[in-house]
Formats: C-alpha cells, structure tokens, sequence
C-alpha cells in the first residue's frame, strides 16, 4: 500500500476493478494512469497466465478515479486460494469501497451463448475452497447473502435497459481448473442452478467481502460447457473470443464507473 501511495497520492479512488483473461487491454480506456508493475508490490499477482496483465494501473475513468488490475491470479496456478489476499487488502487499505470482478466464463445453459454478458448474481463454491482459510479471528465468518451487491447489480440492469445493451444475468460457479469440466461435471453443475461457470473470481469476491467491500461482477461468455456444442474449449479460444467482444464489457463497465 505504501508503494501505491508513493507513487499515485493519496486522493480517494472510486473503486477497484479486477480484469479477467483477455481484459488487459481495457486498461487503454483510463485517462493518464499511473503504472505499477505487480513485481513492484508485495504479494501482488505474479501474472503467469496469456491474457493476463502484471500491472496496476491508477487513473481516470469518466471523471472518477478508479484502480485497475490488469490480471489476477488463479488457484490453479499455485494452489493457493488466497492468491489475491494481498492485492484486495492493499485495495481495501487504500480507502477503495466498491470491488468490480470481470472473467472471462462459459454458459451453461442454452440462452446465453457465446458473446453474451451475464451479470452475476450470485455464485457457487464448487471447488470448496476458500481464501479465507487460515485466518484467525471470527471476521472469518463472512456473510455471504447479497455477496454482489444488489444496488450495483440493478444498477446494471437499469444501464442496460436505458442503453439497449442486452445482459443476462444469473448463478457463477467456480471451478479450480486449470482443466476445463467434463460433460458429466457441467451436467451437475447445471442442476445447481447455475448458469455459468469459470475459474475464478470467487475468491476475490469472498475476499472482497471479508475487506467490507460492496462486490460487483459480470462474465463475458466465451463458450458453451463441455459436451454443450462442438468446439473444442481452449485458452486460445478464450481470448480470441474476448478480443472479438471486449468493447461490450468496456462499455458496461464505462457507465459503471460514470454512475457511481
């Protein structure tokens, strides 16, 4: 946190925004921003991932003043829930009330398809880890009813009535990866009633939470699940999909930070 200061001030910053697989590029949309490469930050992101950023970026969004992760970390990279403890405590320090999460998911469900976004109601912990694991005291035992927070959810949905921006909306479930689901996994994930599935963004949000933050995500929907069509799922999938269809997410979250 002191890194940040140093280099970015200290005026208040509007909300922190975690950019999913394919995202980094969104950073383009921040006017004169301050960049902080994650090695320069203690237990910030490594960014192992294609399509992942490795920097923190400070700056202006429509007026407001926003941070900007231009990649997470994954559970399946280290095997490590928590991997992103340090980033939204530092976020959390730095004054930040408002979390936005965005990923990069598939559907499950055959009304949003590929290019869609959904945004998140609510999610399932499918993986049964937990970030939060290992901490003491009884803040531990986080609350987790309304995680993403109903006023910006409608908030969205409100945007997207006014704007004529078609987004679903619906149940995110998480996933360790790094493999993609089998057929006979998605099937039961869709009688969870979810309506999405990744793997990522769970942790931030229970982290999020736990750091007393109001939470917002939305997935844009690159593939169906396994045995759902015929394409073969892959990381390159997922970005080419994502560089076709960012500027839909880049719009959404636009607006977002205009109205908050």
């Amino acid at each position: 946190m002191r890194v940040i200061q140093e280099r970015a001030g200290n005026e208040p910053i509007a909300a922190a925004l975690v950019l999913g697989s394919g995202f980094a590029a969104l950073g383009d949309m921040l006017n004169d921003p301050i960049t902080i490469n994650y090695d320069d930050l203690q237990g910030f992101p490594g960014g192992g991932v294609t399509g992942h950023g490795k920097n923190l970026l400070i700056g202006e969004l429509e007026g407001k003043r926003v941070a900007l992760l231009t990649g997470r970390a994954h559970y399946y990279e280290h095997g490590h829930a928590g991997a992103m403890k340090m980033a939204i405590q530092s976020l959390a320090g730095l004054g930040i009330d408002t979390l936005m999460l965005t990923n990069a998911a598939g559907s499950i469900t055959n009304d949003i398809q590929p290019g869609d976004l959904m945004l998140i109601e609510d999610h399932i912990n499918f993986s049964g880890l937990n970030p939060l694991i290992g901490l003491e005291g009884d803040k531990r035992f986080v609350d987790m009813v309304n995680a993403y927070d109903p006023v910006l959810r409608q908030k969205a949905l409100d945007i997207a009535a006014r704007d004529s921006l078609d987004l679903k909306q619906g149940i995110y479930t998480w996933y360790s990866g790094p493999s993609f689901e089998t057929p006979a996994e998605i099937r039961m994930i869709q009688g969870f009633g979810a309506r999405a599935v990744g793997m990522s963004t769970v942790p931030e949000c229970i982290l999020g939470r736990y750091y007393d933050m109001r939470v917002w995500g939305c997935s844009f929907i690159t593939n169906m699940g396994a045995g759902m069509s015929d394409e073969h799922l892959s990381h390159d999938h997922t970005q080419t999909m994502v560089a076709s269809g960012g500027e839909r997410m880049q719009s959404l979250l636009t607006k977002m930070i205009a109205e908050l």
